[in-house]
């Protein structure tokens, strides 16, 4: 049986990974919050912000966190891309997907930290198998996906005894985050990609470890996935 999780705050929680693990949360017994640009179908609590903005994530975790009460977990799902050689990608897209993928990671997770002390809560971060190895046309996505791991390694260390920190890297996914992309970008028709669902199943362990107990780096992919190792 899994335990109940509290509140758990999810940003990007309206599609893909981040919906599965909204509905693996509420599954467990637990309250999901989330942050996303457009408003979750499942019509839980949430707040419509743009992650691009530092001062509105950290607003919105505020918002939501506030009139909660409590908070036990956060979920950092909320993630874009630019793909394409350096030279062809625009200023604005390519610092996008850094505002959004990093930085949006680090507001949220400022906001939501003295909230996580109290209860000693736990935060899993969503990097990616291209947090750890890089590609090309993939500048912009991989450096902030290594950003997430490094923040994210030095936030367990920094927070360590008092909160819960565990780096999630997963491989590929069936959701729309490929989703108008040119076909060169895309994962080709055979390519075998994780169930969100299943993925989502990984966020859920680490969130409901006991107390002391770590999951530090949680790599989830498909057994034939081309990005690991």
């Amino acid at each position: 049986m899994t335990p109940t999780l509290g509140t758990v705050l999810v940003t990007g929680g309206a599609s893909g990974l981040g919906a599965a693990v909204v509905d693996a949360v509420l599954d467990a017994g637990g309250t999901p919050l989330v942050i996303d640009r457009v408003a979750p179908e499942s019509g839980v609590e949430h707040v419509v912000a743009d992650l691009a903005d530092s001062a509105a994530a950290e607003a919105a975790t505020l918002e939501l966190v506030s009139p909660a009460g409590r908070l036990d977990g956060v979920f950092t799902a909320a993630g874009v891309d630019s793909c394409g050689p350096l030279g062809s990608v625009s200023t604005k897209d390519w610092e996008r997907v850094v505002h959004v993928n990093l930085l949006g990671t680090v507001a949220v997770v400022r906001a939501a930290l003295p909230a996580l002390t109290e209860s000693h809560g736990r935060v899993v971060t969503c990097a990616s198998t291209l947090g750890i190895k890089a590609v090309g046309d993939a500048t912009a996505y991989c450096a902030s996906k290594f950003g997430v791991v490094g923040f994210t390694r030095a936030l367990a260390a920094e927070t360590a005894g008092e909160i819960g920190v565990t780096l999630l890297i997963p491989g590929g996914m069936h959701t729309a985050f490929f989703d108008g992309r040119t076909e060169q970008y895309k994962p080709p028709a055979d390519a075998k990609l994780n169930r969100p669902e299943d993925t989502a199943a990984s966020v859920i362990f680490a969130l409901s470890q006991p107390a002391g107990c770590e999951i530090r780096e949680l790599v989830v992919t498909s057994s034939t996935e081309s990005s690991w190792p």
